[in-house]
């Protein structure tokens, strides 16, 4: 008799969320258009669903740069597809009266441009087919019926800029928080909670602090109510930052709007929940993961920002120094083996090897991932989200990955013995295994896996190489200035004043386009460690990290602090920086 798996509703939802999220990007309505239109066949659309995947680019942009189908020609698609027309935008003349139809925010968000309006009804001009959710939102916003006439996408960007100006969000924030503020309807109360977060001025707020993080570059949005705040903050480049907090009774609705866009339900806020918001902000695909945690003055919401459009998944992207390129792209061609990467939270370490699986992600390779979460979805490489509370863990999926005759494995985390051992299994079973850990060095890999009851002799004869890596802010180049560093700082670098010469070093000065960091974009700093004859016996002689490092270094490896410092006489970085972060 089969096994009978009594799931919660809560278990169930999360197991959906989780086979959700690995389809995502699988249907896109714009493809199928021009497959049933005949302009590509189905091999070519699915080879356009992979280079969407790994480059960032939306299918529209990919049809048009692979010159599979002409603007014209794809307009007049949409808008047969959607019963409308196609206009000449540089020949219609736009009633001012009709421009203030719509807020900024909302013409920039979704790149649609008002261009008339009746006693009822509002003529948007859009250049990419509308989803109904977004035609639903629409509606919320500008409280009225819409109708829509296609137009080319760079005509209207043009005449967005035109009429709205130039992007500055933080007006459209302030006059939209008045706005919040003094819509006395909108309700921090449980009852109508549904109808406050799905009022226009809710909407139209949460749609712009998503819209100015895309456009920040932020990595993470932190919405965190507390006793009598209400505060919204974004990393940008690994700080934080945080905007002009909205009325602390705004928190519920905002928040609750959120979970309706992830699809959770917005009655629970006791127990901590997990989602995923799939949307195009500006002409972006960006995938949002969501995180709701209960705190003892409401739910505080994390969305990490996954933009593929600036996010390369190539490993010559990745920033790699010239040798410990050659030398990974050597290792990760191996048979079998374990290559760890290893770094802080937010270190980029599953770029890092995503971008090894794709270098090694062919024809003739199975390749299985195990994460928690998936962070990007790759054509070709069979995906696990793991689902701890489903009962979907970390070692019933590697266990089941040997059983599925993988060529190489990407575990997301060895976070436990029980992990480790099949890591090491798998690798003396002729498997090429990759993984990550936290640990502050590479070779401190090799004590956290020793400390974790691995035999020696086992991760002396599997371990292949370490990298360890860690991000750095790079400078402001519209506000950079040279100075000439004194002897304390060369003395906390561990610099000779020989060593340096005449090279000035380099900080920001703060401007408008590093919002007066000094800062703009970050840089990896890296260490390799390769495990050679000499380093195995250590391992198995147990030495400590010290010893390790000291005899790495001896081999040629070039340490986190001396990469990081590399890159200040280099001139991409500053020396607080290196301090900080090595």
């Amino acid at each position: 008799m089969a096994e009978e798996v009594d799931l919660t509703q809560g278990q169930a939802r999360e197991i959906t969320d989780a086979n959700l999220a690995a389809d995502v990007n699988a249907y896109d309505p714009l493809l199928d258009l021009v497959v049933s239109n005949g302009v590509i066949d189905q091999q070519q659309a699915d080879e356009l669903r992979e280079e969407r995947v790994t480059s960032g680019h939306t299918i529209r942009q990919l049809l048009l740069d692979n010159g599979l189908v002409t603007e014209d020609d794809l307009l007049n698609m949409m808008a047969a597809y959607q019963g409308c027309e196609v206009v000449d935008l540089a020949s219609v003349t736009i009633d001012p009266d009709v421009i203030q139809a719509i807020p900024a925010s909302v013409a920039r968000m979704y790149s649609v441009l008002p261009i008339s309006q009746t006693a009822g009804t509002i003529t948007l001009a859009c250049s990419t087919l509308i989803e109904p959710q977004v035609m639903d939102e629409l509606m919320f916003v500008v409280t009225k019926d819409i109708q829509f006439v296609m137009a080319k996408e760079n005509d209207i960007r043009t005449r967005v800029i035109e009429y709205y100006g130039e992007d500055d969000s933080s007006i459209d924030i302030d006059s939209l928080e008045a706005d919040l503020a003094s819509d006395t309807s909108i309700s921090g109360d449980d009852e109508n909670l549904e109808a406050a977060a799905a009022s226009a001025p809710v909407i139209r707020f949460v749609n712009l602090v998503l819209y100015q993080a895309v456009t920040d570059r932020a990595s993470d949005i932190h919405f965190e109510p507390f006793e009598k705040d209400f505060k919204i903050r974004y990393r940008v480049d690994g700080a934080l930052y945080e905007m002009s907090p909205p009325p602390r009774r705004l928190a519920l609705p905002i928040i609750s709007r959120i979970k309706v866009m992830a699809n959770l339900n917005i009655a629970e806020r006791r127990i901590p929940q997990d989602g995923r918001i799939a949307l195009t902000v500006a002409g972006h695909a960006v995938d949002l993961r969501v995180s709701c945690l209960p705190t003892v003055h409401g739910e505080s919401v994390v969305l990490r920002v996954l933009d593929r459009s600036v996010v390369s998944l190539d490993l010559e992207n990745v920033g790699l120094p010239e040798d410990v390129y050659e030398e990974l792209t050597m290792d990760i061609e191996k048979p079998n083996g374990i290559i760890v990467v290893t770094g802080p939270t937010g270190s980029g370490k599953t770029t890092t090897l995503y971008s090894c699986l794709r270098r090694i992600n062919t024809i003739d390779s199975k390749l299985l991932t195990a994460e928690e979460p998936v962070e990007y979805d790759m054509d070709g490489v069979v995906q696990v989200q793991i689902n701890a509370s489903a009962g979907n863990t970390f070692g019933r999926v590697l266990r089941a990955f040997l059983r599925q005759d993988p060529d190489v494995m990407m575990i997301g985390e060895i976070r436990d013995l029980e992990t480790a051992e099949i890591a090491v299994q798998a690798s003396l079973t002729g498997h090429l295994v990759f993984s990550t850990l936290h640990t502050n060095d590479a070779a401190g890999a090799v004590t956290r896996l020793v400390d974790m009851n691995v035999a020696p002799y086992l991760i002396a004869s599997t371990l292949e190489a370490v990298l360890g890596q860690r991000l750095v802010r790079t400078i402001c180049l519209n506000c950079k200035e040279p100075y000439p560093p004194d002897d304390d700082t060369l003395d906390k670098l561990s610099l000779k004043r020989d060593a340096v010469g005449d090279r000035p070093f380099y900080y920001g000065r703060g401007c408008s386009t590093c919002n007066g960091t000094g800062y703009k974009g970050r840089k990896g700093v890296f260490e390799y460690l390769r495990v050679t004859d000499p380093i195995r016996d250590l391992i198995n002689e147990r030495r400590p990290t010290l010893f390790i490092r000291e005899r790495a270094r001896e081999l040629g490896m070039r340490t986190l602090r001396e990469d990081a410092v590399r890159n200040v006489l280099d001139g991409y970085t500053t020396v607080d920086e290196v301090l900080r972060y090595t």
